[in-house]
């Protein structure tokens, strides 16, 4: 029996870097759906109801937090993971994103393409057993 192929949306500004997400992500049967912008990356979640979310926080249309604020005020995007990935390395940030906006995990760039995939799997493997 063949595992279900699982869809990520990666919202990021840098069309290389969705490049290279979809590269890492390819290799292990994920289907990578981009979107340059945090208005894209909503309506792509609201299309493809994804298993996670890839989110950069600096964006020039609406930034990271104010994307993960509407999936997080929306009923059918709420329950989606998302993974904070951006360049943004201050401990603040950090803190912010995992303790008090409680996002699933946070990933600075430049990230080792095994330590984004750690990250992917481990969430959604607690996911599948809850």
């Amino acid at each position: 029996m063949t595992e279900k192929t699982k869809t990520v949306v990666c919202i990021e500004d840098e069309p290389e870097m969705i490049e290279l997400v979809r590269l890492i992500l390819g290799r292990r049967n994920y289907k990578v759906i981009g979107a340059d912008g945090g208005r894209l990356g909503l309506e792509r979640i609201k299309e493809h109801n994804p298993d996670i979310v890839l989110l950069d926080l600096m964006m020039p249309d609406i930034d990271g937090w104010e994307v993960y604020n509407e999936m997080k005020s929306n009923d059918d995007m709420k329950d989606i993971p998302v993974i904070i990935v951006t360049a943004k390395t201050q401990s603040i940030d950090k803190v912010l994103g995992l303790h008090i906006a409680k996002v699933d995990d946070y990933v600075t760039k430049p990230f080792g393409p095994q330590d984004l995939l750690n990250s992917i799997e481990k969430i959604l493997e607690a996911r599948n057993q809850s």
